[in-house]
C-alpha cells in the first residue's frame, strides 16, 4: 500500500502529502533543479512525484494553519466568498477539453493561507478573487505541453515544470463584491503580449486592477510572471512535485 499521511481533523479538509526525496525546481527558481529528457519519443526518465493523498472536509483557519507544511488545502472550504470558475474541469481553455475530473481548487497550506491573506486584503476593498486553477496534476501538464511548448507560458514538464504541479501557484482575476468578474484586459490563458505586466495600451481601470491584485498578492507572499497577468506562484517553499487526481464528492 502507498505511504500516505492522513490528516484527520474535524470539520476541515485537507490533503496531506509526504515529503519526496528529491525535488523538482519550479519555474525560472534556483539551482535545486532536477533534468529529464524532452519527449522525444523515448520514455522520459520519471519526475519525482508527492504520493496521492486524500481529503477530509475542513473550516477552521487555526485548524488549516495546525496541518503538516505538506498538505493540500480546499480553498472554498475555509473561505467561501472565492468564486470557483476551475477552467480545466471544463472545455472552456486553450486545451478545448476538460482536464480535471471536478472543480476543486487545492493549495499547500502555505501558500493556502497566503492567499485566503491577499483575499481578506481584496474583500476590504471591495474585490472578490475568482479562481481559474490551482493544483495541477503533472500528467494534466504534459498535456499542455504537447498543445503549447513554449515556457513563456506553459512550464516545461520534463524540465523544471511549473509551481502548479507543486501546489504552490494560482490563476485567479478580481470580481466586484457580488462576484461579477472584472475586465482585466484579456481573458484567462490569452498568450500574447496583451496580457504581460509590462503592456500599458490599457484603458486606466484596467491597468489599475492589475495593480490592485499583484499589489495584493505580493503583500501577501506571491510572486507574477511576466507573460501572465492571472498568474501567482508562492516561492517560499520548493515543494515536491504531486500527480495525484482530487477526490471528486
Amino acid at each position: 500500500m502507498r505511504n500516505v499521511l492522513y490528516c484527520l481533523l474535524a470539520s476541515v479538509l485537507s490533503l496531506s502529502a509526504c515529503d519526496s526525496r528529491r525535488q523538482v525546481s519550479s519555474e525560472g527558481a534556483g539551482s535545486d533543479t532536477v533534468s529529464v529528457t524532452a519527449d522525444t519519443g523515448a520514455a522520459p526518465e520519471p519526475v519525482p512525484v508527492a504520493p496521492p493523498v486524500r481529503t477530509q472536509a475542513l473550516f477552521p483557519r487555526d485548524s488549516v494553519a495546525a496541518l503538516p507544511d505538506t498538505a493540500f488545502v480546499e480553498l472554498i472550504r475555509v473561505d467561501t466568498l472565492f468564486v470557483p470558475d476551475m477552467r480545466y474541469a471544463t472545455a472552456d481553455n486553450f486545451l478545448k477539453e476538460k482536464v480535471y475530473d471536478c472543480d476543486k481548487c487545492l493549495l499547500r497550506k502555505e501558500a493556502a493561507l497566503a492567499l485566503l491573506k491577499a483575499h481578506d486584503q481584496l474583500k476590504r476593498e471591495g474585490y472578490r478573487i475568482k479562481l481559474y486553477d490551482c493544483y495541477r496534476p503533472l500528467d494534466v501538464q504534459k498535456k499542455m505541453w504537447k498543445i503549447m511548448p513554449d515556457d513563456r507560458y506553459v512550464g516545461n514538464p520534463y524540465g523544471s515544470g511549473s509551481v502548479h504541479n507543486k501546489g504552490a501557484a494560482v490563476d485567479l482575476t478580481l470580481t466586484d463584491s457580488l462576484g461579477h468578474e472584472l475586465e482585466m484586459g484579456t481573458p484567462f490563458d490569452h498568450f500574447g503580449r496583451e496580457a504581460h505586466h509590462a503592456y500599458t495600451d490599457l484603458p486606466t481601470e484596467v491597468l489599475t486592477r492589475r495593480r490592485i491584485l499583484k499589489e495584493a498578492m505580493q503583500g501577501a507572499g506571491f510572486e507574477p510572471i511576466t507573460s501572465e497577468w492571472w498568474h501567482y506562484s508562492y516561492r517560499r517553499k520548493n515543494y515536491p512535485t504531486a500527480n495525484f487526481k482530487p477526490e471528486c464528492e
